[in-house]
C-alpha cells in the first residue's frame, strides 16, 4: 500500500512543467489577477511600467539591454529597476509592460526551466523555451485585458544552430522570431530607429554593447523625463553562457 501511495504521489510530481503543478495544487500562488486581486478601480497609469527593453544578434550571440526606469503615467515611479533577468545559461528575458507581474513572470519562467532539467534530465531547446514562455504570456490574458499587460523579450544562444536567436511576444502569447534586433516599451519606436542606423551583422561583442548604449539613451530622451537618464543594464548569451554587462 505505500508503495503504490509513494508511486501516485511520484506521479503527481513528475510533471515536467512547474507552472501546471502550481496552477494545480496552489492555484493562489500563480501570478494573474486572483493572486493580488484589485482593491478598486485604480487607472492602469498608476501600475509602474517598464520603459525600454532591447535585444540584438551580434558576431557570437545576442545582447539584452534595458534602462533602469519604471514609469507610472507621465511620473518616474522608480530609477533602479532590474529588466533583465538570466533565464538559463543560454538565455534571458528582457521584460517590458506591467513591472509586478512582469517581475513575477520572469522569476516564474526561471523556475519553470530549472524544474524542466531536473525532471526531464535535459535542457529545453531554445524554441521550447521561446514556446514555453509565450504560454505563460498567454495564462496572463486575462490580466492583460485589465491593463496589466506583459510583453518580454526572449534572446538566447541556440547551440545547434550555432547562432543567438531572439523573440517577441504579443499579449496574447504569439511568438514572432526577429533575425536582426527588436525593441519593447514605451521607448520602443525610438530605440528600433537607432538600431536600425547602427546594426551591423558581423559586429564584435563590444561594438554590440555601444550600439545597444547608444539604442537606449536615444529612447531615454524622449522618456517622461528630462532627468530620465539611468545606468543601463545588459546580459550577452553567446556560445560559452550567458554574462552580465556591467551598468554604464
Amino acid at each position: 500500500m505505500n508503495d503504490q501511495r509513494w508511486q501516485h504521489l511520484f506521479r503527481d510530481y513528475a510533471d515536467s512543467s512547474f507552472s501546471e503543478l502550481l496552477r494545480r495544487d496552489s492555484p493562489h500562488l500563480f501570478p494573474g489577477p486572483e493572486t493580488h486581486p484589485p482593491s478598486g478601480p485604480a487607472p492602469v497609469e498608476a501600475v509602474p511600467h517598464g520603459t525600454t527593453v532591447l535585444a540584438l544578434r551580434y558576431r557570437d550571440g545576442v545582447i539584452m539591454a534595458g534602462d533602469r526606469q519604471a514609469t507610472a503615467g507621465y511620473q518616474v515611479a522608480s530609477r533602479r529597476i532590474e529588466k533583465i533577468f538570466k533565464a538559463d545559461d543560454l538565455s534571458g528575458v528582457g521584460i517590458a509592460g506591467a513591472a509586478g507581474p512582469a517581475m513575477e513572470m520572469a522569476k516564474l519562467f526561471q523556475t519553470e526551466l530549472e524544474h524542466y532539467e531536473k525532471v526531464e534530465g535535459d535542457n529545453l531547446s531554445l524554441d521550447g523555451k521561446a514556446n514555453k514562455l509565450g504560454q505563460m504570456i498567454r495564462m496572463n490574458l486575462q490580466a492583460a485585458m485589465m491593463g496589466l499587460a506583459v510583453v518580454p523579450i526572449f534572446a538566447g544562444f541556440d547551440e545547434k544552430a550555432g547562432v543567438g536567436r531572439l523573440f517577441k511576444y504579443d499579449i496574447t502569447g504569439g511568438r514572432y522570431e526577429e533575425t536582426n534586433y527588436d525593441s519593447q516599451g514605451s521607448g520602443s519606436k525610438d530605440a528600433r530607429d537607432s538600431l536600425k542606423k547602427l546594426w551591423k551583422r558581423h559586429m564584435s561583442r563590444d561594438d554590440a554593447l555601444r550600439v545597444s548604449l547608444e539604442a537606449l539613451t536615444s529612447a531615454c530622451a524622449r522618456q517622461s523625463s528630462p532627468t530620465a537618464r539611468r545606468p543601463e543594464t545588459g546580459a550577452s548569451a553567446c556560445r560559452c553562457r550567458i554574462t552580465s554587462a556591467p551598468s554604464r
